[in-house]
């Protein structure tokens, strides 16, 4: 039997913000557990010291690990968390985990736009299958729906993921599987980039945990999740806007690329993953 969360911890051991956070997380339905063993950055934060981001796309030019977008990217995926239908073929597939800033604080209204092969090894450049982008909710959770990729010449598993904070740059990467033969050949394979991976049933489930480079002092002025200065204009959070819609927001005009709910943070100069200025 487990024992009562208050039994792990002693008056005279101090409770971090970090403990904490996983208490909660452990009582919310995004599973957590060891896998293969690779770290993830729920657990990494004990220390204290500020965790590393997660490689970015940066085409070689900074200090971080490159990871290209490939050449089966499409914009304007459809705003969904599950990848497929009872019909669909493949080994099904649930990944799920946390985008954190550099304090180790989650990071709620993430952007994160899933791309991947289909059992097959095949990618839609058609249509929107296997595609999709979703946000992170309030504790800075995900969790996608899929089945485990195919292989396709040159390449070992991977999904394709491109993740923003509000205000922040776009972080361009991708997940890989663990043991994966294909994994000592794929020129592009970063072994930093490996998600927990264990079968359930017939399925597989996988977690990883995103770290943005994103500030998290309170008093940033450039922290992008500090409350805007600037009066919204025709632009309003909590409004549900569709692509294509058009508002005003501090004198400029801009048109929604991706439909999404406002929230405070993702005024339309902040996020041009969601807005086009014009």
């Amino acid at each position: 039997m487990t024992p009562d969360p208050v039994d792990r911890f002693s008056e005279d051991r101090p409770i971090s913000r970090k403990t904490l956070l996983k208490a909660a997380l452990v009582a919310t339905a995004v599973p957590l557990f060891a896998g293969t063993g690779v770290a993830l950055a729920r657990d990494a934060g004990s220390s204290g010291r500020p965790l590393a981001p997660t490689p970015d796309c940066d085409d070689g030019d900074g200090p971080t690990h490159d990871q290209i977008e490939g050449p089966y990217f499409k914009p304007d995926s459809p705003l969904r968390t599950s990848l497929v239908s009872a019909g669909t073929p493949g080994v099904r597939l649930t990944v799920s985990g946390y985008v954190f800033g550099r304090a180790c604080e989650p990071l709620p209204g993430v952007l994160l736009d899933f791309w991947q092969a289909d059992t097959n090894g095949a990618y839609d450049m058609s249509g929107f299958a296997f595609r999709g982008h979703q946000f992170t909710d309030a504790a800075g959770a995900f969790t996608l729906s899929t089945v485990v990729p195919g292989l396709y010449p040159g390449r070992t598993r991977h999904i394709h993921v491109k993740a923003q904070a509000p205000g922040s740059a776009v972080l361009t990467t991708q997940l890989y599987f663990p043991d994966e033969p294909r994994n000592s050949t794929d020129t592009l394979f970063d072994p930093a980039l490996l998600m927990n991976v264990r079968s359930v049933g017939a399925a597989k489930e996988g977690t990883f945990d995103f770290v943005l480079d994103v500030a998290q002092d309170p008093t940033d002025p450039t922290d992008p999740t500090d409350p805007p200065t600037e009066p919204g204009g025709g632009w309003a959070a909590g409004t549900l806007y569709s692509a294509g819609d058009r508002v005003t927001y501090g004198g400029g005009a801009y048109r929604c690329l991706q439909a999404h709910t406002a929230l405070t943070g993702w005024e339309p100069p902040n996020v041009p993953a969601l807005w086009e200025r014009g």
